[in-house]
């Protein structure tokens, strides 16, 4: 699963793609691609955008639902925890190190 996430965000695209569903979570590919566009100037088709979404939600990070014949994208950020678990920040209130 790690590897599947870290896949999924080394890809600028696809972090923008995080950066919007941030922004406005449960939208459709329409109105991914439409935001890609108009707000970041990207020229990217349906079918690229369509395969970044699909690695995005092959390492949990953009779940879908459908509704009708309407499939909207959300963001899951609950991946991420296992970035934050794995290498946790030093403790502030512990000891200090020293210069080397």
């Amino acid at each position: 699963m790690a590897d599947d996430l870290f896949k999924a965000l080394a890809d600028p695209t696809r972090r923008t793609i995080l950066d919007e569903l941030a922004e406005q979570s449960g939208q459709t590919l329409f109105e991914i691609c439409s935001r890609l566009s108009m707000k970041h100037g990207l020229g990217i088709s349906r079918q690229a955008v369509s395969q970044h979404l699909a690695v995005l939600e092959a390492a949990g990070l953009v779940e879908t639902r459908r509704e009708g014949r309407y499939k909207f994208h959300d963001l899951n950020t609950a991946p991420l925890r296992q970035i934050t678990e794995r290498w946790p920040p030093p403790d502030p209130s512990g000891p200090e190190e020293s210069p080397l």
